[in-house]
């Protein structure tokens, strides 16, 4: 880059700061201050060749924020005085294009050995939670029944999106600015479905309607997954027996396709739905007890084909600990990963034929069939970066290697048993069932050596 190394003078609030292009250019191109170079990275002040005498660039704004911000361009580091509330500091870094620069500061790269508990939310809304969902810049929603209470990074409350008493089944976010619910039907009613609603005022913007034979036609939505070239997946039930996965596109929001369930297979009751980028395919899980049997398959849309599938009709009799209670694809490895009961992991290889493909546990937990809480929640299960995570009652274990070796384990004091949880954003988040709680775990910056 052709960045020029010229002192700068800038008047913030009637402070005067020095500083180069250099430092200013590690603002980034996005940025308030990148907008002030050339395609080559030269400094081109507004005016500035019109006047002889170069003048100091005023910028209305706190210069006690600035001042911090401008010591974490130099630097890196982050050094927030206590006379400096964090709301004002985020709020002066959205200005200046350079929140991205303050959360990497305050947080290091995500590792799931490395995180603490940064704080605990309480009180959202009565009633056990249904899902947690991780947003992409920090921030999170919590769906309680009709409910979903929406959080920004700095965990600031948004208005409340209410349904209605129509229950709330998944939440997902297709950006920071748009959330998708997805909800049950009510008899009688002709709601239900799903819809896209704004994450900062609450307020629907789209409802994705379900065509069959060229007609709309009501619908419970399940399950939710996106995809990256901006597709919306669903499990949907209908009253005419319409069951199966819905397709719509994110932008102009119209159904593109459906993949209708076939006789004695599970496609519209699915528990979770997880897009795969390398196979192109969709992964499906209907797991127990939703279903008495279980039913995990891999679906192309491209020519509507199921192209693996595994369930455990005319396995022996199950016992509770073979019971998976959830499933996730991972691509490297090319399995799938299942959990029990009791936290034991298991294994189905995708490179056999699902009809005759079992799955191989591994026995990590034994010890702890005889501490099952008198209302524990099913375990649940998360693939990030190369580290694996499971929850278990009130804690969250985390496994690493190719062997999947337990490592780390999260657990707080209080709130119950854990009924979700989620990462994004460089944050874990965990929802409690009893104490109507939600833990934020963060990754603490490397110490400067």
């Amino acid at each position: 880059m052709g960045l020029s190394k010229d002192k700068i003078r800038l008047n913030v609030g009637g402070r005067i700061f020095e500083t180069t292009s250099t430092t200013l250019a590690n603002a980034g191109r996005g940025s308030y201050f990148g907008a002030l170079f050339d395609e080559n990275w030269n400094l081109s002040l507004p005016n500035d060749d019109q006047k002889e005498e170069k003048e100091d660039l005023f910028i209305d704004r706190n210069p006690d924020c600035f001042a911090v911000l401008l010591d974490l361009l130099r630097t890196g580091d982050l050094n927030i005085p206590p006379s400096i509330s964090e709301r004002l500091l985020h709020k002066e870094a959205m200005f200046y294009g350079l929140i991205n620069h303050l959360r990497t500061a305050k947080w290091g790269p995500f590792d799931g050995n490395r995180l603490h508990l940064s704080r605990s939310v309480t009180g959202i809304a009565p009633g056990d939670g249904t899902a947690i969902r991780a947003g992409p810049d920090g921030g999170c929603c919590v769906a309680h029944g009709s409910v979903v209470h929406v959080f920004d990074w700095m965990l600031e409350e948004h208005p409340t999106i209410n349904l209605d008493y129509q229950r709330v089944n998944d939440v997902g976010w297709v950006d920071s600015g748009n959330i998708v619910l997805s909800a049950c039907e009510r008899l009688g009613r002709g709601d239900g479905g799903m819809g896209l609603f704004s994450s900062s005022s609450g307020d629907l913007r789209y409802k994705f309607q379900v065509s069959h034979d060229n007609q709309v036609k009501s619908y419970s939505a399940g399950a939710l997954s996106f995809s990256p070239d901006s597709k919306i997946f669903t499990s949907c039930k209908g009253r005419s027996n319409e069951y199966g996965i819905g397709v719509w596109d994110q932008v102009s929001g119209k159904q593109v396709d459906f993949f209708y369930e076939s006789p004695g297979w599970s496609l519209g009751d699915a528990d979770k739905l997880q897009w795969l980028n390398g196979k192109n395919c969709l992964l499906v899980a209907t797991l127990f007890p939703r279903k008495d049997n279980c039913y995990i398959s891999l679906l192309d849309f491209r020519d509507k084909n199921m192209v693996w599938s595994w369930s455990d009709i005319g396995s022996p009799a199950m016992v509770d600990e073979k019971r998976v209670r959830d499933a996730i694809a991972m691509e490297e490895s090319n399995s799938i990963c299942v959990v029990n009961e009791f936290e034991d992991l298991g294994f189905i290889d995708l490179r056999m034929d699902g009809g005759g493909s079992s799955v191989r546990w591994s026995s990590r937990s034994r010890l702890m069939k005889s501490k099952m809480p008198d209302e524990p929640c099913y375990p649940k299960l998360a693939l990030h970066e190369g580290q694996l995570f499971s929850s278990m009652n009130d804690s969250i274990s985390v496994f690493c290697g190719s062997d999947w070796v337990l490592t780390s384990r999260l657990k707080r004091s209080y709130g119950g048993s854990i009924c979700d949880f989620s990462i994004g954003g460089d944050r874990l988040f965990a929802l409690h069932s009893e104490e109507n709680v939600f833990d934020v775990w963060e990754t603490l910056p490397p110490p400067i050596i």
